[in-house]
């Protein structure tokens, strides 16, 4: 019987011979819940982290209905996720963005011919390092009480100046709290820079993620050498007790996706 056609998702790029023993530990990653294990395609001093996947559900047009899928573009983040870290607790390793297919080892081992320099680069600079995430949020409160007075305008018992003035006022002091707030993540980014070795602002989150009742005002990623987090974390206590204007979270340690640029995109690969 003839096997059906497959091609080959990337997860992520290390050193040859980093991965001390891929085999074992990679092998009994579920990958993306295809069958086949997750394993290892070398060439020269670089080896991906690969999983052969069915053709007929990773090609250009499955990968994009797939996507525009909710449930299951979470599903295929958590499950590429989890490869990368798998392989970043045993080696130096660079993300590579979801969805990064090849036609067959081959492909992937022209690509890592292709962006040599720029992976190795990449590699030597996350090597020994972690990303952390921290983000700063503005609290905005429960909305203004509406103003009594009648839908057409002031009442006779107030003067249109008077009601003016409370509007600008509640505007003011929007506009002071929000000045606070940003100069408190400037503080705050000033702080962890200090720590790391390398930093990243990223977009903020709009209100569909933050919710309405705070704003996001940092939102940056930073790349520190391992054994620093007590340091971290230290500073970040100190901060929440002096800028009581802003709400501080830190997530990680992460692979460090948002330092591991270059070499990364290949025009080999579907879609």
């Amino acid at each position: 019987m003839t096997e059906a056609p497959t091609l080959v998702y990337a997860f992520a790029v290390c050193r040859d011979g980093g991965l001390t023993a891929p085999a074992e530990p990679l092998a009994e990653l579920p990958g993306l819940g295809t069958g086949a294990p997750v394993r290892t395609v070398a060439a020269g001093p670089l080896t991906a982290v690969v999983q052969d996947v069915p053709a007929a559900g990773y090609d250009e047009e499955a990968l994009r209905r797939r996507l525009s899928d909710g449930a299951e573009l979470e599903r295929c983040a958590r499950a590429h996720h989890a490869v990368i870290t798998a392989a970043s607790a045993l080696a130096p390793a660079v993300p590579l963005p979801l969805a990064t297919v090849y036609l067959d080892d081959g492909r992937v081992r022209e690509a890592l011919g292709e962006r040599e320099t720029s992976f190795l680069t990449a590699l030597g600079r996350i090597a020994g390092r972690v990303e952390w995430g921290v983000k700063v949020y503005a609290p905005t409160g429960p909305p203004p009480a509406p103003d009594p007075a009648p839908a057409e305008g002031p009442g006779p018992d107030r003067s249109g100046r008077a009601y003016l003035d409370r509007v600008r006022t509640r505007q003011r002091g929007r506009e002071q709290r929000h000045t606070r707030a940003l100069r408190a993540a400037e503080r705050v980014d000033a702080v962890v820079r200090g720590l790391a070795v390398a930093a990243r602002r990223l977009r903020p989150h709009g209100v569909e993620v933050t919710g309405k009742h705070r704003t996001h005002v940092l939102n940056a990623a930073y790349l520190l050498d391992l054994g620093r987090e007590r340091e971290l974390r230290a500073a970040l206590a100190s901060l929440r007790r002096d800028e009581t204007d802003v709400q501080i979270e830190l997530s990680g340690p992460w692979a460090p996706y948002s330092f591991a640029d270059g070499g990364i995109t290949d025009s080999g690969a579907t879609p």
